[in-house]
């Protein structure tokens, strides 16, 4: 209606299109800015993304680290349970030896 009563006063088109002009020139703005918001929020998630990765790349570091570090104290463990026994052994066979030695080396002179 008020382009119409323009229209009627004379020059009115002038304005109208004016108008439509400067109602494009805002809508396209609204649109930029909502675009540059989208580019803003994905690059925002793409960051909260790629920190989250590295997040779980470290965690799992860590967590095959400490696995390794298990594992090696397993091992290390056994190893020195074997080491513990195997002196054991290796004492109780001198141990034997040096009894036998003796009683042989005891009787021997005894039959002497």
């Amino acid at each position: 209606m008020t382009s119409l009563r323009r229209r009627r006063r004379g020059g009115g088109e002038e304005e109208e299109r004016e108008e439509e002009e400067e109602e494009e020139e805002r809508e396209e703005e609204e649109e930029e800015e909502e675009e540059e918001e989208g580019e803003e929020r994905e690059e925002e998630e793409e960051e909260e993304e790629r920190e989250e990765e590295e997040e779980e790349g470290e965690e799992r570091e860590e967590e095959e680290e400490e696995e390794e570090r298990e594992e090696e104290e397993e091992e290390g463990g056994r190893r020195e349970r074997r080491g513990r026994r195997g002196r054991e052994r290796r004492r109780m066979r001198r141990g034997r030896r040096t009894e036998g030695q003796n009683m042989s080396a005891g009787s021997g002179a005894e039959s002497r």
